[in-house]
């Protein structure tokens, strides 16, 4: 699934990506470091992978979009 990062914390390697509907969802350090990136920027086009549904549903995966 595709995002655009929306906050990044370098600190805490923690933030949160607007989905294409507008609906902000947060991510945690750990699906950070799962991607390999170092930094990234609000407005970077990201991908992600989820996993449970609802309001249970959180990120696993944050990784730069490549085509």
């Amino acid at each position: 699934m595709q995002a655009t990062a929306y906050t990044y914390d370098p600190e805490s390697r923690s933030g949160s990506v607007l989905l294409d509907d507008g609906t902000p969802l947060p991510f945690e350090s750990p699906a950070f470091d799962a991607g390999g990136l170092r930094l990234l920027r609000p407005g970077q086009r990201v991908r992600i992978e989820l996993e449970g549904e609802a309001e249970a549903r959180r990120i696993t995966l944050v990784t730069l979009q490549t085509l």
